[in-house]
């Protein structure tokens, strides 16, 4: 996608083309490129109002029904912020007392959407002019441009004097590649500056990747780390009077609650786990019933604090499965029924499943070396029942547990 082709997708014409891409996307792409070609649509055009139909396909998970309008890139797609999550900071940022907000590398301007939703002025900036012009054009399609500007320029020029509250989300790829940065120092913009910007900005939040190293936290910035239906999605640094506590687990639920709508209401459920992250958790024997908890758990370091919620312990102090004595609902971990533990041995374990003719297994693992798919080859299952197999560690042994999903009503 150039700036000409986005000029044009954005003309009468255009917007002919992408009606009929969206009714032809997600078929053949041979026969959709020669439907729109028998329409009587340029083949410039219609190659890029298939693009976007069929990014715009893709992004309905995302983003719901504003998809639909959305003007986007492959790269700006995977890196963008999810309704659901950028909707709930914004409503976080307003609650605050945030009206007016620079959001610094603003990519397609789902984050900047999100904002202008909750009622805050938004100043957004964008280094790629393409990506830019996208990001103002979704503003305009969303009826929120009185709300957005879009500049393309360096973030790290930005007068932040003008506004309240500032949202940074650093370039984690590199341009043309796609390939992932690992060094904060190599972000756009870089760490130094990201970081310096909560002196400037006391309301600051900046989107880290989930894996970011605790070390690197600001000292009383809270760390936040956000899942979706079980898969780690972001982590966020909430910077000065934003902090509430030093660590916390978000974890939505969107196939729990209705559908996202244009509007924002229907909201996914949210549950938050909070705590320092600086404590651990007791250890102790397998108990009848093992926790795995979300991985936004995990990474924001609040096992402890859940294991104490559950009257849980650890069985091995490296490894985030918890074991009780009794089963409890709770959102922030899925619990099983653990009905055999087993040291590790492959003949063993096979001769087990093959007398219950256990026939479906799916295989959990956290501290074993061994891949899922090779140990279920290597079992040679047959029969109609099922169980959940759990590779994990018990006090330093290798170790696998049969396991039974307990019934959510439990």
């Amino acid at each position: 996608m150039d700036l000409d082709q986005l000029t044009a997708l954005r003309t009468p014409e255009g917007s002919a083309a992408l009606a009929a891409a969206a009714r032809v996307a997600g078929g053949d792409p041979l026969a959709a490129a020669a439907a729109l070609r028998s329409a009587g649509i340029p083949g410039g055009l219609a190659a890029a109002a298939l693009t976007q139909a069929e990014l715009r396909r893709r992004a309905a998970g995302k983003f719901g029904a504003v998809a639909a309008g959305m003007f986007l890139t492959r790269p700006g797609l995977e890196q963008a912020t999810r309704r659901a999550v950028a909707d709930r900071r914004a409503a976080r940022l307003r609650a605050a007392g945030v009206t007016t907000l620079a959001d610094l590398g603003c990519g397609l301007g789902a984050d900047a959407l999100a904002a202008a939703r909750a009622g805050i002025r938004v100043y957004a900036v964008e280094a790629d002019p393409v990506t830019a012009a996208m990001a103002a054009a979704n503003a305009e399609a969303a009826g929120l441009a009185d709300l957005v500007t879009v500049e393309c320029g360096d973030a790290t020029t930005f007068d932040v004097s003008r506004v309240d509250g500032a949202f940074c989300d650093p370039a984690r790829r590199r341009a043309g590649t796609g390939r992932r940065i690992f060094d904060p120092n190599a972000y756009s913009p870089p760490w130094d500056f990201v970081v310096g910007l909560a002196e400037r900005v006391p309301r600051t939040v900046v989107k880290v990747a989930p894996g970011l190293d605790h070390a690197l936290i600001p000292a009383g910035a809270e760390a936040e780390w956000v899942s979706v239906d079980g898969d780690l999605v972001e982590a966020a640094l909430w910077c000065g009077p934003l902090a509430d506590v030093p660590r916390r687990a978000t974890v939505l639920r969107e196939k729990e609650g209705p559908p996202v709508n244009a509007s924002g209401r229907g909201r996914a459920p949210s549950y938050h786990l909070t705590g320092t992250g600086a404590v651990d958790a007791a250890v102790g024997p397998v108990r009848p019933f093992l926790y795995d908890p979300d991985p936004a758990v995990v990474r924001a370091h609040l096992v402890a604090e859940l294991a104490a919620d559950l009257d849980a312990t650890l069985a091995d102090p490296s490894i985030a499965y918890l074991y009780a004595d009794a089963a409890r609902l709770t959102p922030y971990a899925r619990c099983l029924e653990v009905t055999d533990v087993l040291p590790f041995s492959l003949k063993r374990l096979r001769a087990l499943l093959r007398e219950r003719r256990v026939g479906r297994v799916e295989i959990l693992k956290r501290g074993s070396a061994l891949e899922p798919e090779k140990l279920r080859r290597d079992l040679r299952l047959a029969g109609e029942a099922a169980a959940s197999l759990v590779l994990t560690r018990v006090a330093g042994a290798p170790t696998v547990l049969i396991c039974r999903p307990v019934p959510a009503a439990a």
